[in-house]
């Protein structure tokens, strides 16, 4: 084989080589971008300001049995934001006020009242003759 061509054909190699890995970079970067997005779309904005309702997580609540129960207690009223990120928040009637972390609470919306007139009807019990 002669020296020049051989080479000649391990640098043609040696460039498609990294021709590949500059393309497999690029995909990665792009496929980060995408997932980066997905991920950024479900995140949910926490901030909540002074007067706020929220409810609070109960992390405890998985030692005691009960698939059913809520992790979730309150609603609380939000007094006062720390740049540290904790909360203080106090109960609805103001008795209880205390210090947590706030990614333990999210927004409480309340329960939605509903709309429309409803109509009540009576129904009474039917009344049947006696055919003897």
């Amino acid at each position: 084989m002669d020296p020049e061509a051989a080479g000649q054909n391990r640098l043609t190699k040696l460039h498609e080589l990294e021709e590949f890995r500059y393309h497999a970079f690029e995909s990665m970067r792009l496929y980060k971008e995408r997932m980066n997005k997905m991920y950024d779309k479900h995140i949910v904005d926490r901030n909540s300001k002074p007067g706020d309702n929220v409810l609070l997580y109960n992390s405890r609540l998985r030692l005691f049995s009960g698939k059913l129960k809520s992790r979730w207690s309150g609603p609380f009223r939000v007094v006062q934001m720390f740049a540290s990120g904790a909360v203080e928040i106090e109960s609805e009637d103001g008795t209880n006020k205390f210090s947590i972390n706030g990614q333990r609470l999210k927004h409480y919306l309340g329960i939605a009242e509903e709309k429309w007139n409803t109509v009540v009807i009576n129904l009474k019990e039917p009344q049947y003759e006696n055919e003897e």
